[in-house]
C-alpha cells in the first residue's frame, strides 16, 4: 500500500524538493494533505497535480482570495488558521507528516500529528530548538518516529543505525561555510542582502541562506543534534566542508569514523525519511567516483562566524537560551533582508538577547511561547 503523507510547507524549497521525491514514487507514496502560507496559487496547481484531498492556507487574506477565485480543484477541501493546520497534521488517513514549515510555526502542528500517532519526517530546525524537550518526550509517549530531512542529521541517523548509543563518540556536522568563507573579514561589514542570499551549493530560501553564511544554520542544528541524538554539547562539532558532499560524521569511541555522502540536493535525505526503512532509486544522480573531485574540511573560524559560538552558549546554556537564540536570530535576519540592519549587526542582535533575558532552566511550552514572542519584540526593537 501506498505510504500517505501529509506536507505543511509545500510552497517553500523544501517543499518543491518533496514533490519532486512524490513524483518519482507515486507508486509508494501519495500526497494527502498540504498547507503553504500565503501561496495559493502554486498550493493550487499542487492540489490539482497530486489530486489533494486536503488543503489549508495559513494567511487569512490568501484563503478569501482563493475561495473567491477558487482556482482548487472541487474535490479539495480548503481551510484556514492554526486549528486546521494541526488538523490537517493529525489526519486520520495519513502516515507521515513532513514539516518543512518556517520557524516555530510548526511546532504545535508537530505536536498535534505526534499525539494522532503519525511519524515526522522534520525539515524545521526551528521546532526542536524551541520546544525539543517536549516534542521528544511526546514522541517517545506516543511511540512515534522522528524521521530527520536536515541533510546533516539524516546523515547522523544513517551512520548510527545499528549502533548502540553508548558506542558513540561524538558527532560531527558538516558545513559549507556559506557564500563568505573565503572573503577577509574586514570586509564583512559591507555584505548585501543580495549578496547574502547567493549560496555556492544550495538552493534555498533567504532566511535559511542568510543562516548559512552566518553559519547561524548550524547553530540550530547543532541544537537539533543534542534532542535528536541524546548527546551533550561537548560531544558536538562542526567542520567546514566547502564541497557538502559529505553530509555529517559520527565517530565511535574506537576511532572509527563513518559518513554519509550524496550531491547537495535535499531530495536524498526527503526520499530516506518518506521511504524508511526502505530505499529506491533516487531522484537525480549520485555521486560520480569516475570524476576526480576533492574533499576538504577545516575548523570554523568562530571570527567570522560569531553566531555559531553564540549557539553553543545558548546551547551549554540550555533551558530557554536556544529559543531565544533562534528567535533574536530570526528577527535579525527579517530586518537584515529588510535593510534595516548590517550583516555584522545579526550577532550582536543574538548577543544581547542572550545576555539580557532570564534564563529559565526549565520552561513549560506555554513559557517557551512567550519568551520566543517576548525576545522577538526585543529583537525588533533593538537600535545600533
Amino acid at each position: 500500500m501506498k505510504k500517505k503523507v501529509v506536507l505543511l510547507g509545500a510552497t517553500g524549497s523544501i517543499g518543491s524538493s518533496t514533490l519532486r521525491v512524490l513524483r518519482a514514487h507515486s507508486e509508494r507514496l501519495q500526497l494527502v494533505g498540504v498547507a503553504a502560507q500565503s501561496n495559493d496559487r502554486e498550493l493550487a496547481a499542487i492540489c490539482h497535480e497530486f489530486a489533494v484531498p486536503h488543503a489549508v492556507l495559513n494567511d487569512d487574506a490568501s484563503y478569501r482570495r482563493a475561495r473567491q477565485g477558487s482556482g482548487f480543484p472541487g474535490t479539495t477541501q480548503l481551510s484556514s488558521g492554526t486549528q486546521a493546520l494541526e488538523a490537517l497534521a493529525a489526519l486520520p488517513e495519513a502516515d507521515i507528516v513532513l514539516i518543512a514549515v518556517v520557524g516555530v510555526a510548526g511546532l504545535r502542528p508537530a505536536l498535534a500529528a505526534i499525539e494522532a500517532g503519525k511519524d515526522i519526517a522534520l525539515a524545521n530546525k526551528e521546532l526542536l530548538v524551541l520546544g525539543g524537550a517536549h516534542v521528544v518526550k511526546a514522541a517517545q509517549r506516543k511511540g512515534v518516529r522522528l524521521l530527520p530531512t536536515d541533510s546533516e542529521h539524516n546523515a547522523i541517523f544513517q551512520c548510527l543505525e545499528g549502533h548502540p548509543h553508548g558506542q558513540v563518540d561524538k558527532l560531527i556536522l558538516t558545513a559549507s561555510g556559506g557564500q563568505f568563507r573565503d572573503s577577509p573579514v574586514d570586509q564583512l561589514a559591507t555584505v548585501t542582502p543580495e549578496m547574502a542570499t547567493q549560496h555556492p551549493n544550495w538552493s534555498m530560501g533567504p532566511k535559511i541562506t542568510v543562516d548559512s553564511a552566518t553559519m547561524a544554520n548550524k547553530g540550530l542544528e547543532l541544537i537539533e543534534a543534542h534532542w535528536l541524538f541524546n548527546l551533550e554539547p561537548e560531544r558536538l562539532e562542526v567542520v567546514i566542508h566547502p564541497q557538502s558532499i559529505v553530509h555529517s560524521f559520527v565517530q565511535f569511541i574506537d576511532g572509527s569514523i563513518l559518513a554519509q555522502l550524496s550531491p547537495p540536493s535535499m531530495t536524498f535525505a526527503i526520499q530516506h525519511s518518506l521511504l524508511y526503512p526502505e530505499r529506491a532509486t533516487p531522484v537525480e544522480a549520485t555521486v560520480d567516483f569516475t570524476n576526480p573531485f576533492s574533499l576538504d574540511f577545516k575548523a570554523p573560524d568562530y571570527a567570522r562566524y560569531p553566531c555559531l559560538q553564540l549557539a553553543y552558549d545558548a546551547l551549554r546554556a540550555g533551558g530557554s537560551a536556544p529559543a531565544v537564540f533562534n528567535a533574536a536570530n530570526e528577527v535579525a535576519v527579517a530586518r537584515f533582508l529588510a535593510k534595516e540592519l548590517a550583516y555584522l549587526e545579526i550577532p550582536e542582535v543574538i548577543r544581547h538577547c542572550l545576555s539580557t533575558t532570564h534564563n529559565d532552566p526549565s520552561p513549560s511550552l506555554e513559557q517557551l511561547l512567550e519568551i520566543d514572542a517576548e525576545t522577538r519584540a526585543q529583537a525588533q526593537a533593538l537600535k545600533f
